[in-house]
């Protein structure tokens, strides 16, 4: 189930778009501004909103590493921000002067990429932010732009209803004419990596005026092509969809619609989930957070809606046999309160909640850090606790798992799976040792991975978490 966690109302016409970070969130407006907001709590940063742009701003995204962010607008540039202070670290000017509606950067931070209302394409070196090479479509505006997860291609939409793949050296390597009747409105890369023996696939995803959702297969060969294969057409917005966004697994995926709602479908399976009802005009931009189940969607009603994918249940809502059937590790602050209560430790509960001690800490706790840290004097109290933790840590006896929940490294129940390049997922801290130590080479197939990139794979923890939660 989805959660509506709040509601940001502080621009003054439609926003536009909408990105993460890690630790960020950012979003635009045609009221020219562009403001930045904590992912933790969404309070707004002191020196937002951002100020710079004449006209109103289209797009906006994050560097990998969230050191910059990028933003397009009607006044032909594209500039980027520090998002440390705030303050413009480049304007870059668009060949031609034309309007730029769309700007992507690559998952490597080398590249930048903006379109135009013109059909003009600008490459630009984003280290230097120099203009490496242009490119153009004739009769036609770019409103949609996304690099492959290797950053070594884009794709790029128009209001001409077709998809094009380019290189870095803005080469055309395929060309879907027909993608979306009367126009694309976005596109953007599944963040994963599928390789075979013979070809190397991306997934794709695209929404247009015709209200469909696609999701289709770019193919590269050991030759060097490229093929491109439409898998699903999702048909579960009745007008026009004019955003689409992946989790940062590549397992979900987001869009929203003219008809104001905001659907989530599972990606792989091409299967709706669910439809949020929230926003009172056009939904025109959507993301996912890369690092905590959040979806954000942003509205021609001026507001921006942040929505949690809920797993399990609450801490309130637990009964001591439903957390009975969780590892220890994944109790949460409310659970070892419930247990303390329950082994007739309920007066360490106030200390226990003021040190934000979960089921993790629980298990890690010590006679040292008991005394030093929690202050707990009573040797007997101390000791009584102990004895208790241990307990757990020796009925904490899990069987019967999914292989699919399992490491493919260690065979062991995965905390924090995250997706490799080449398409399986694994525990992360297994898979770092793995690429620091085997050649960068993939554990179950023996190819070399084209990246080192990891993506957390929240939907196989949520089925972790639902699969311990029940058994």
């Amino acid at each position: 189930m989805t959660s509506l966690i709040c509601t940001l109302q502080d621009h003054r016409d439609d926003v536009n778009w909408c990105a993460f970070s890690g630790k960020l969130f950012a979003t635009c407006s045609g009221d020219k501004t562009l403001r930045i907001y904590s992912s933790r709590d969404f309070s707004e940063l002191p020196f937002s909103p951002l100020s710079g742009h004449g006209y109103g701003v289209h797009c906006c995204c994050f560097s990998t590493c969230g050191q910059f962010l990028a933003s397009c607008s009607t006044d032909a540039t594209t500039m980027v921000w520090s998002t440390a202070t705030g303050e413009i670290e480049a304007v870059l000017e668009h060949p031609g002067r034309s309007p730029v509606r769309i700007c992507a950067l690559s998952p490597d931070s080398a590249h930048l990429v903006s379109g135009a209302s013109d059909g003009t394409l600008a490459l630009w070196d984003f280290p230097s932010k120099k203009l490496r090479r242009t490119g153009a479509v004739n009769d036609t505006t770019m409103v949609a732009c996304s690099f492959s997860p290797c950053s070594q291609v884009f794709v790029s939409g128009s209001t001409y209803g077709d998809m094009r793949l380019w290189d870095l050296d803005m080469n055309q390597l395929h060309a879907e004419k027909n993608a979306h009747d009367l126009g694309v409105t976005c596109c953007t890369f599944a963040p994963s990596i599928l390789s075979g023996s013979q070809v190397v696939q991306f997934r794709l995803a695209s929404c247009g005026q015709d209200s469909l959702l696609k999701i289709w297969a770019v193919d590269k060969f050991v030759s060097g092509g490229y093929k491109m294969q439409l898998l699903h057409t999702l048909t579960g917005q009745a007008a026009p969809v004019l955003s689409c966004a992946y989790s940062s697994d590549g397992q979900l995926l987001v869009s929203g619609s003219v008809d104001k709602t905001v659907t989530v479908y599972d990606a792989v399976n091409a299967v709706l989930l669910y439809t949020l009802n929230q926003h009172k005009r056009y939904v025109t931009a959507c993301c996912f957070s890369p690092t905590s189940p959040l979806i954000a969607t942003g509205s021609m009603d001026k507001t921006v809606n942040i929505w949690r994918l809920e797993d399990g249940c609450t801490d309130h809502e637990r009964t001591p046999a439903s957390r009975s059937k969780l590892l220890v590790s994944d109790w949460s602050e409310g659970d070892v309160s419930a247990w303390l209560v329950e082994e007739g430790l309920q007066g360490l509960v106030d200390k226990f909640r003021a040190n934000n001690i979960d089921g993790t800490e629980l298990l890690s706790l010590t006679k040292e850090t008991l005394t030093s840290e929690l202050h707990i004097e009573s040797v007997g109290l101390r000791g009584k606790l102990l004895r208790k933790v241990e307990e757990l840590k020796s009925d904490s006896v899990c069987s019967g798992i999914p292989d699919e929940f399992l490491c493919p490294i260690t065979r062991e129940l995965m905390r924090e799976p995250v997706i490799a390049a080449d398409g399986y997922s694994y525990e992360r801290e297994a898979i770092d040792s793995w690429i620091g130590t085997k050649n960068r080479s993939s554990p179950m197939t023996n190819l070399p991975l084209m990246t080192t990139l990891l993506t957390p794979n929240h939907t196989l923890k949520m089925a972790i978490g639902r699969w311990k939660t029940n058994h």
